[in-house]
């Protein structure tokens, strides 16, 4: 089979989209399917199988390359598609919708991966979002047909800027002749706002190159301390100030490093200043995925502080397979993480955080069989545990198999 990935963001960097379209495009090529992957790049890329999408000069909302224009990038992906059996679609900028509309054109059947909160991430990173917002939404439109109307009854819908941002998700999930979604509690939401396409929960899962990193990944003994790790895009909808409050209430003997880069990162080294927290919060920046991937076998908890924004973050399936203990402020991520492996704040405040950081702490042993739990279901992190799921979906449009 020949499947077609397009997606708008850049392959090499570190987040969860581009990490899942490795690990699918690697499984695929294992099991002896042909794979390419359309995205914007900002060097050369020296696999023949990645296919550059134009990228806008000027614009580059969080950092990453933003594909432009659309008429180019179209040219582009007929060249790219043609031939394909499948397109399978990561994201719902220009990209994404190029991408369906190009392999509509061609009669490929598509998938849409609903990867995450659209509405969350424009109001946390666009500047004016609630202006900035509308060119983009009309954009959309002109490709993708806005038909289904959005109810404005539930907490997440209560805004104009929300339900202008569910209504490009849903209606381009409509577009698509099936959507994947990594969550119960995302698709759930999708399908109450009007989502009719076929869905099909299926987890995300990581690469076996990633999985050999972490191969005798060990249960955690903490001994006289508690080291914390904190990854993800600094930006606001991942609330990296959370964790630094929470640090500030710690003693002395929590210490953490935070991974990553984004919007909020300076700001964030501010607050660890202005808390005085420099030798017992470290922020790294961007780092290659080995060091994450060293980090993780190295502390003894890994917190997230996002909430009501993600969906299945990537970076907690790495906590997963690496037997790292997990601290989240969102009880939705609970789904997919192993039982006894987790522990859900009270609240999503950094007094909730420290509170339960600080339960830790004092119970070496109760980290230790955190730990042993998310040993015992190493297995779900893995792509190839995942990949039959995925081939059905495609051989369910294909008639392959």
């Amino acid at each position: 089979m020949r499947i077609a990935m397009v997606t708008d963001y850049y392959l090499p960097t570190l987040g969860g989209v581009q990490t899942l379209v490795k690990a699918h495009k690697e499984a695929l090529e294992d099991a002896g399917h042909e794979v390419i992957v359309a995205c914007p790049l900002v060097a050369p890329s020296a696999d023949d199988t990645v296919v550059a999408l134009p990228a806008s000069a000027l614009f580059a909302p969080d950092g990453y390359p933003f594909t432009w224009p659309y008429g180019r990038t179209a040219d582009v992906l007929r060249g790219a598609l043609s031939g394909a059996d499948v397109v399978h679609v990561h994201s719902e900028l220009i990209g994404a919708i190029a991408g369906l509309r190009v392999a509509r054109d061609l009669g490929i059947p598509t998938v849409q991966t609903m990867h995450g909160r659209v509405d969350v991430y424009t109001a946390k990173v666009l500047p004016l979002p609630s202006i900035s917002s509308i060119p983009l939404a009309w954009l959309h439109r002109r490709r993708i047909p806005h038909v289904a109307p959005i109810s404005g009854g539930q907490r997440y819908t209560s805004t104009r800027l929300a339900r202008r941002m569910w209504r490009l998700m849903v209606n381009q999930a409509n577009f698509a002749d099936h959507v994947i979604v990594p969550s119960e509690h995302f698709a759930g939401k999708l399908a109450g706002q009007g989502v009719v396409t076929p869905m099909t929960v299926l987890s995300n899962g990581l690469e076996g190159s990633v999985l050999a990193q972490v191969t005798g990944a060990r249960a955690r003994r903490p001994d006289g301390g508690l080291r914390v790790m904190w990854c993800g895009r600094v930006s606001p909808e991942k609330r990296p100030e959370v964790f630094v409050e929470a640090m500030a209430a710690l003693p002395d003997s929590v210490t953490a490093d935070m991974y990553g880069e984004g919007l909020a990162l300076a700001a964030t080294g501010r607050l660890v200043r202005r808390l005085g927290l420099e030798g017992r919060v470290r922020l790294h920046g961007a780092v290659p995925r080995e060091a994450v991937l060293r980090a993780a076998l190295e502390h003894d908890v890994f917190v997230s502080t996002s909430y009501d924004f993600d969906n299945q973050p990537m970076v907690i399936l790495e906590a997963i397979a690496s037997a790292l203990p997990v601290v989240i402020s969102d009880p939705d991520l609970a789904e997919f993480i192993p039982a006894g492996g987790v522990e859900v704040t009270r609240e999503p405040s950094a007094a909730s955080l420290a509170a339960t950081l600080a339960r830790l702490a004092d119970d070496p042993a109760r980290v230790t069989a955190m730990s042993e739990a998310m040993a015992d279901g190493a297995d779900g992190a893995a792509q190839r545990t995942h990949l039959s799921g995925l081939l059905g979906v495609y051989e369910s449009l294909t008639g392959a198999g």
